[in-house]
């Protein structure tokens, strides 16, 4: 299976940037489709934005659609969510997630292995 850990989470201000990170092992990462998803206090999870296998495609929740962006670095079997303009409605549990399929999806059911989140709050 594919083994999946999230850095970066941390407390910021708002209107503040926050690059996360997700470190993948075990399957061959460069042939999953990858998503971010987040988890707020006393609200289900939620899809923040998602990449296929090569990065040539990206998708993101209508409400976070440019400013957060999505990317990924194969060679180093990692991808990234940029986060600006931080609010705090944006504090979450953070959670990388990879597919048994190359391209992209936007419902939790579509993906196979989660990593256990990072914490990110928004707070002045």
């Amino acid at each position: 299976q594919v083994q999946l850990v999230e850095f970066g989470g941390r407390l910021v201000q708002p209107g503040e940037s926050l690059r996360l990170s997700c470190a993948a092992s075990g399957r061959t990462f460069s042939s999953n489709g990858m998503g971010w998803f987040r988890q707020a206090p006393g609200k289900e999870r939620e899809f923040v934005a998602a990449i296929n296998w090569s990065g040539g495609r990206a998708d993101y929740a209508d409400s976070l659609m440019g400013r957060f962006t999505i990317s990924r670095d194969n060679a180093k079997n990692t991808v990234y969510l940029q986060m600006n303009r931080l609010k705090p409605e944006d504090t979450a549990v953070y959670y990388c997630a990879a597919r048994d399929y190359s391209d992209i999806g936007r419902r939790e059911f579509e993906y196979d292995y989660w990593g256990r989140g990072t914490q990110v709050t928004v707070s002045s």
